[in-house]
């Protein structure tokens, strides 16, 4: 029934996704209803969206489930989850899918082509050398796919920690200061960040807000340079139980703060 229930809702909420991102000369379509219902305004939507999907174990154990089975619950959610962005008007969506890896592939290969229809440019992010080749492949190939796709960036963070995004970016730029192709007092903020995992997405590679669903309430290692400035959203739900409803709470409560961007009330 649940598997049902996910697969109908995603169908839905795809067809309303081409809708609204029918071309470049589709006429703009007024805000969905759901957003309009929950009292949302577009224009206060985050640009982008980052959430870390944990708990589909706890899930899958609490109702007497296989694991694989929680996480396959979690790949619907996920799917579910990206289509609601795209056809709400967000502009990137990042996730961390640190589960099966066949699982992530399998995503991948189920959704590229549709992904490549309907705007959406795709990457996968994280450390390569701990992926298996098969994910490697697919992940190149969605990035070949949807590489000049631009209304909706897609980052799929697997074998992701923010410590190695850091690290890899201080790399590059210390190889190109070794070929003389750039001055060390020429790095700065903007430059580091450029060259981070979620510099692919320009002028979103930062989230706006930060979702951890499961009750943890911290980042844990993710995204750490990128969200300095998040606002941050926790909720007790289980990564599998996370669907529209509980996305608009998190949506409306990123509404209702004031951004200070690290300046502090006088």
């Amino acid at each position: 029934m649940l598997s049902r229930f996910l697969s109908v809702t995603a169908r839905r909420t795809r067809h309303q996704a081409c809708r609204l991102h029918a071309g470049a000369g589709a006429v703009v379509a007024p805000p969905p209803q759901a957003l309009v219902q929950s009292g949302i305004r577009p224009e206060s939507l985050p640009r982008h969206v980052a959430v870390v999907t944990d708990g589909n174990r706890r899930w899958a154990k609490a109702r007497g489930m296989l694991t694989a089975e929680g996480h396959e619950a979690g790949r619907r959610a996920l799917e579910h989850t990206i289509w609601l962005s795209h056809a709400w008007g967000i502009r990137a969506l990042t996730m961390e899918v640190d589960y099966l890896m066949g699982m992530i592939e399998r995503t991948i290969r189920d959704n590229i082509d549709e992904y490549a229809r309907n705007g959406i440019r795709m990457h996968v992010i994280g450390d390569p050398s701990r992926r298996p080749a098969s994910l490697q492949n697919a992940a190149r190939e969605a990035e070949e796919m949807t590489r000049n796709n631009s209304q909706f960036h897609l980052m799929l963070a697997t074998c992701y920690s923010g410590r190695w995004d850091i690290v890899q970016a201080c790399r590059e730029l210390a190889g190109e200061v070794q070929g003389k192709t750039l001055r060390p007092e020429d790095i700065d903020e903007s430059l580091l960040a450029s060259k981070l995992a979620t510099g692919v997405a320009g002028e979103f590679s930062c989230p706006d807000l930060v979702i951890r669903t499961s009750g943890e309430v911290r980042l844990s290692n993710f995204l750490m340079w990128q969200s300095a400035y998040s606002e941050l959203y926790f909720t007790d739900v289980m990564w599998p139980d996370f669907g529209e409803t509980e996305y608009l709470q998190a949506l409306s409560s990123f509404q209702s703060r004031e951004r200070r961007f690290g300046q502090r009330n006088a």
